[in-house]
C-alpha cells in the first residue's frame, strides 16, 4: 500500500512551482527604443504554458457517429506586464500593434516577418534553473488590455494584459 514516503518520492523537486517563470520575447525592430526584452523578463506578471488541442472529425457509419483525429490548434496567449512610471513596454506594444495596422490611416507591415517575433517561456525552479522551455514561434499582439484608473485602491500597481497569436509552440525539456 502507498504511504507518504512513496508520495514524497514521486514528487521530485518538490513539484513545479507556478510562479518561476520567466518570459522573454525581442520586440521588433521598429517597436523598440531599447531595453524592453529585459523589462518584460522581470515586468511580466503572469503567462500561461500555452494550449492546445485537436479537433475531431466525425464520420457517420451505418448510423453511427466515428470520431477522427482532426487538425490542431493553438489557444490565444495572454500575459500580464505591470505598468512602470516610463510605460516603456506598453509603448513598446502599442508601436508594435501600430505597425502592424496604423491607425491613422489603416495601413501595415504586410510581410509576417516584419511584425511576428519567437517569445520564449521558461518554467524554473526553486533555484532559477530552467526545468522546461517552451518557444512560442511567430507572435504578434492582438490585443492590449486598458488600464484601469482609480482613487479607490491607493497600494496597487497598474496591469494591463496583451494576447497574442503564435503559429504553433516547440517545448523542451532542459534538465
Amino acid at each position: 500500500m502507498a504511504n507518504i514516503n512513496d508520495f514524497k518520492t514521486k514528487l521530485a523537486g518538490g513539484g513545479a512551482r507556478k510562479n518561476q517563470f520567466k518570459v522573454t520575447m525581442p520586440f521588433p525592430g521598429y517597436a523598440q527604443v531599447g531595453g524592453e526584452t529585459e523589462e518584460l523578463a522581470f515586468l511580466c506578471q503572469t503567462a500561461s504554458i500555452p494550449a492546445m488541442s485537436v479537433g475531431t472529425t466525425t464520420v457517420n457509419f451505418r448510423g453511427r457517429p466515428i470520431y477522427l483525429a482532426g487538425d490542431r490548434t493553438f489557444e490565444a496567449w495572454t500575459i500580464t506586464v505591470l505598468n512602470d512610471t516610463n510605460f516603456r513596454l506598453r509603448d513598446a506594444f502599442e508601436r508594435w500593434q501600430n505597425g502592424i495596422n496604423n491607425m491613422s490611416d489603416n495601413e501595415g507591415l504586410t510581410n509576417p516577418v516584419d511584425y511576428q517575433v519567437d517569445a520564449f517561456v521558461d518554467h524554473l525552479d526553486r533555484n532559477g534553473a530552467t526545468i522546461k522551455s517552451y518557444t512560442l514561434r511567430g507572435c504578434f499582439p492582438t490585443s492590449i488590455t486598458a488600464i484601469d484608473l482609480n482613487m479607490e485602491p491607493t497600494d496597487d500597481i497598474e496591469t494591463f494584459e496583451v494576447s497574442f497569436r503564435y503559429l504553433f509552440f516547440e517545448a523542451r525539456t532542459t534538465t
